[in-house]
Formats: C-alpha cells, structure tokens, sequence
C-alpha cells in the first residue's frame, strides 16, 4: 500500500495526511468513548481504503480536497457526538459572544453545516466521476449529483432510523442527534441537496 501511495500527487498524498492527524488528534481525551468507533469508522475505513480507490480511480486534488474537507468536518463532529460540537464556546472565547445567542438558537446546529456540507462538497467528486467514467455531459453530471445527494441521504437517514430500533437507548440518542426535532431527517436531506443545487448554479468554465 505504501508503493502505491507514493505515486500519488504530493498534495493528495498531504490531504490524507491531514485526515489521518485529525482523525488521530480527536481520539486524544475522547469525550463520547461509547460512540467515538461508531462515529469514526467512515473516516478510517477510507483513509484505509484511499490508496487502492485512488489507484483504481484516479481523481483531481479538487476532487480529493472535497472529500477530505467533508470527512474532517465529520470528523470534529464525531468526537463531540455532533450534538455537542462547543462552537459557542468558541465563538464566545473570539468574541465576547455565542453564535446561539446571536442568532437565537436553541439548538446546536453542527449537523446542519454537516449536512449542508455533504451536498456542497459532493458536487465536484460525483461530476468529475459522471463525466469520466459515466460519459455524462455538463448537464446529466448535474443531475448524477442531485440523485447522489438526495440517494446517500435517505440512506443515511433510514440507517440511524434502524440504527434506533436495533440499538435503543442514550448511545443512539447521542447518535442521531435529533435534539427532540421530529423534522430532523427532513431538514438533514434539504439541507444537502440544497447545498448541492447552489454548488452547481455558481457559473464556471467548462474544463478542457
């Protein structure tokens, strides 16, 4: 596997770097140890993973970077059960006061970005795949992405659903972190596709 590493571009090959040193640096005084395997299996799996899809697979560094970029996000999510994400406390600590207090939430809205996130960083990834592999055009690219986004997240959605009945209790609570919203998984699925539809109306050239 370390053979083929070593002929990646050198700035994919510091992207997975930079998720492994996140991914190793959130395991550090692990808050939510019940959940933590849980929340970072994705994460290792395809750093695991990478150097054979990449081989098998190559994709540009933007490609990667995107891909990165969401498994990071997801990353700081897992190591604080989402739920629990101390943004405020970062805000607070930069600027005298909370997100939450300045824009009257009164949830923790982490999974949101996250969601959001999946649709935006999804775009690129999934063209570029449709187009070289899939021999769409610009446009059947486009809608590859939007049945990608709104696919993985009904997926992902029926799995903490089933994930609920398999597993009951404060571990899957932490999990899916609905925070008591009923609408949760509505909200999670608009959200990404949302992100994905304003990623793909930004005007761009088309790449030679």
């Amino acid at each position: 596997m370390i053979a083929v590493f070593a002929t990646f571009p050198r700035a994919q090959k510091q992207l997975l770097g930079l998720l492994l040193a996140l991914l190793l640096l959130a395991q550090i005084d692990q808050p939510y140890p019940e959940i933590a395997l849980l929340q970072h299996i994705p994460t290792m799996l395809l750093i695991v993973a990478a150097p054979w899809l990449l081989r098998r697979w190559p994709m540009s560094t933007a490609s990667v970077a995107c891909i990165v970029a969401f498994m990071a996000l997801h990353t700081l999510g897992g190591r604080y059960a989402y739920s629990n994400v101390p943004y405020d406390d970062w805000a607070r600590a930069l600027t005298g006061t909370s997100l939450s207090d300045a824009f009257g939430w009164t949830r923790n809205h982490y999974d949101r970005l996250v969601h959001f996130a999946f649709g935006a960083l999804s775009v690129i990834p999934v063209a570029e795949i449709a187009r070289r592999w899939g021999g769409l055009a610009r446009r059947g690219a486009g809608l590859a992405v939007l049945g990608w986004v709104l696919a993985i997240s009904c997926l992902y959605e029926i799995f903490e659903w089933l994930l609920t009945i398999v597993a009951a209790g404060e571990t899957v609570d932490r999990y899916n972190g609905q925070q008591g919203d009923i609408w949760d998984a509505q909200k999670d699925m608009a959200l990404a596709l949302l992100g994905a539809i304003l990623v793909l109306a930004i005007p761009h050239r088309e790449r030679r």
